[in-house]
């Protein structure tokens, strides 16, 4: 097995770095209580990240899966928030990209591959949140339109994207009801409320409220039974940029914490030659690096065209949880200054607990991977 990026994954890696470093790293507190500038999504546009999974001739990078794993971990060093728009214009360009009708493709991809067009993904509700087969809204043809009715709960960017990717019954009950359309959030009948989260404040999460709301039935992506399917599919690879961008905001705090640990002097000798507090880093260290080589190899099996569902859903627990106590760790080895706000370890222990939830729970992901492991005649929900 080949474990090197080739040279134009490293050239990206390095770019990404520096602009987590240079630009995002200064400013990731800020965005907490400030709205964030539509022209920053623009500068994620311009690097290349939005377009990623955006066919080249439709203004995009048309990039491998692992390359989005490489833009989150390196992004999420600088602001964990960030990651979120890479996460959704991947699945949208995706989505889009190979369900929607040509002229939706050439309408919404090139505007989302500049950082111009955000558009959320709708599946979770009130009622429905891992039990997704189950979902409440409508949406009924009339005529040339879809009538879409209902409520979509904890949607990132549910306060600033321009459209949404709404799932919605079209047919009967279960899994094979559901389809999925293409909702501008400026169409009569949408009405928006933001979350007051303890994180991610920059993503604006927050539910949609469909009362009516008329769309093309052009903007329908594929059949009128392939919602949830397209869903799951999604999920899979998105498990494991999630858990990168978790991994990634770790290891930054982790290599912050270890130049402290070799300034700061106690009992006439630095930290890291203690061993109580080395073991410490040691240990968290394994833990992320571990994480690390799951993820990448459930986006090499994605670009493949190789099964991942359990590799995505072991990631998908084991990253977030991982990433969270090493953050946890990083707060209590830099000591009373850990805790301060000066450092930003407790804003990113915050925004990345939200990913232990988002995108299915540590429960959800374990069921998963029995189900992988047992078969499906064995899932403990039936």
């Amino acid at each position: 097995m080949d474990f090197e990026l080739d040279d134009d994954a490293r050239a990206f890696q390095e770019t990404l770095r520096r602009y987590a470093r240079d630009v995002l790293a200064p400013d990731y507190a800020r965005w907490e209580r400030e709205p964030l500038p539509r022209e920053r999504i623009l500068a994620l546009g311009d690097l290349g990240v939005l377009g990623l999974r955006v066919p080249e001739a439709l203004g995009g990078v048309g990039g491998s899966y692992v390359m989005a794993g490489v833009a989150a971990e390196e992004i999420a060093r600088g602001d964990h928030n960030m990651t979120l728009f890479l996460q959704l214009a991947c699945i949208a360009g995706d989505l889009i990209g190979q369900y929607g009708a040509p002229a939706l493709r050439e309408r919404l991809l090139p505007g989302l591959a500049r950082g111009e067009t955000l558009i959320a993904f709708g599946l979770t509700e009130p009622g429905a949140g891992s039990d997704a087969a189950s979902l409440r809204t409508r949406a009924e043809l009339e005529g040339d339109e879809w009538v879409v009715s209902g409520e979509k709960a904890s949607i990132t960017l549910a306060g600033c994207a321009d459209y949404c990717v709404v799932f919605a019954r079209m047919g009967g009950a279960g899994a094979k009801g559901i389809g999925a359309v293409v909702v501008p959030l400026n169409a009569p009948g949408v009405t928006r409320t933001v979350y007051d989260a303890m994180g991610g404040k920059l993503t604006q999460r927050g539910s949609l409220n469909f009362d009516r709301v008329r769309v093309p039935r052009d903007h329908q992506l594929g059949a009128d039974t392939a919602g949830f399917a397209q869903a799951m599919e999604a999920f899979d690879y998105n498990r494991a940029i999630i858990a990168l961008a978790c991994l990634g905001t770790a290891q930054q705090s982790l290599d912050e914490t270890v130049e402290y640990a070799k300034q700061r002097q106690t009992f006439g000798k630095p930290l890291a030659r203690h061993a109580g507090y080395a073991f410490q880093v040691a240990e968290h260290a394994t833990h992320l690096a571990a994480a690390r080589l799951l993820a990448y190899q459930t986006l090499w099996l994605r670009d493949r065209g190789r099964p991942h569902t359990r590799e995505a859903a072991m990631v998908k627990f084991l990253a977030p949880q991982a990433s969270v106590q090493a953050i946890h760790a990083c707060i209590v080895l830099n000591g009373w200054m850990g805790y301060q706000n000066e450092l930003p370890h407790a804003q990113r222990l915050r925004d990345v607990m939200g990913l232990e939830i988002g995108d299915g729970t540590p429960e959800i992901m374990k069921g998963v991977v029995a189900r992988e492991i047992f078969g499906r005649e064995f899932i403990a929900y039936r």
